[in-house]
């Protein structure tokens, strides 16, 4: 799994369609870390949710992880609710509710989750590392965007299976070029970086194309962070970095819009 917000949609989505229980939500985020935070964006999000806001010290009894799924579930009650991911990057804010704190916050942590009726108002949340065993989830309460339909799944399965071999040619194109290339073997770096995603379980209730998905999703994100990694003392350039970006920034959109539309799609319609 990519990202805690993306932990986060396909479990909850899961969970409220009755396919999980409410530990198997929690198991799955603390696989990130083991305490979680909940609290308000801003003073009018904590006056609807009871929630601290960031300069409210400390937070209060009941601000844990249990309330984060409470939130989820009272944004969620309404007919045609929906739960997605967003996973924004400069220049891509596709799924944000533009001029809104919540979509600031996204951009800077490049995820968030959305919840609520499309149109109408709801709730986003949007996490961020407190320390090296815990994570704030930030509640916002906003206008939910009319989603931009996602890549279809079959698309989105065609699109990883070639994204692996073009990563792998943009690795070897790298190596090549001497920009990223160290001493490490760079099989054993995209291994470890495949046993990092690979502590992040997805439900059973997932479809098994969307998992396909995710799966081959994360074997294209290690080896573009392999490619990514450069050593100190490779030589490098200014024209030869900006052609080591243009090489591998369409893979990373490629792969940013397949796993959009497989998390998506787990988390699926109650």
């Amino acid at each position: 799994m990519c990202s805690p917000s993306a932990t986060l949609t396909v479990w909850a989505g899961s969970w409220l369609s009755g396919r999980s229980a409410p530990d198997d939500v929690l198991d799955a985020l603390r696989a990130w870390c083991p305490v979680h935070t909940v609290a308000a964006g801003d003073p009018v999000t904590g006056g609807r949710t009871g929630l601290p806001w960031p300069s409210a010290e400390p937070l209060e009894a009941g601000t844990g992880i249990m309330m984060l799924l409470k939130v989820i579930r009272e944004s969620m009650a309404e007919p045609g609710a929906q739960l997605r991911l967003v996973l924004p990057v400069p220049g891509d804010a596709r799924g944000l509710p533009g001029g809104t704190e919540f979509a600031t916050a996204a951009m800077d942590a490049e995820e968030g989750v959305i919840a609520g009726v499309p149109g109408g108002a709801g709730v986003a949340l949007v996490p961020h590392r407190t320390g090296e065993e815990s994570m704030q989830w930030t509640v916002f309460h906003t206008t939910v965007p009319n989603p931009i339909p996602d890549m279809p799944l079959g698309e989105a399965e065609y699109a990883m299976r070639e994204a692996v071999r073009e990563a792998a040619d943009a690795l070897t194109r790298v190596q090549t070029t001497g920009i990223g290339a160290g001493e490490d073997d760079p099989r054993e770096l995209i291994e470890s970086e495949l046993a990092d995603y690979s502590r992040h379980i997805y439900p059973d209730s997932a479809p098994l194309r969307a998992r396909r998905i995710l799966d081959s999703a994360d074997h294209v994100a290690a080896i573009l962070t392999v490619a990514q990694q450069t050593s100190p003392s490779s030589p490098t350039s200014a024209g030869a970095m900006q052609a080591h970006e243009r090489l591998l920034r369409p893979l990373w959109n490629a792969l940013r819009a397949a796993r959009l539309a497989a998390v998506n799609a787990a988390a699926g319609p109650r």
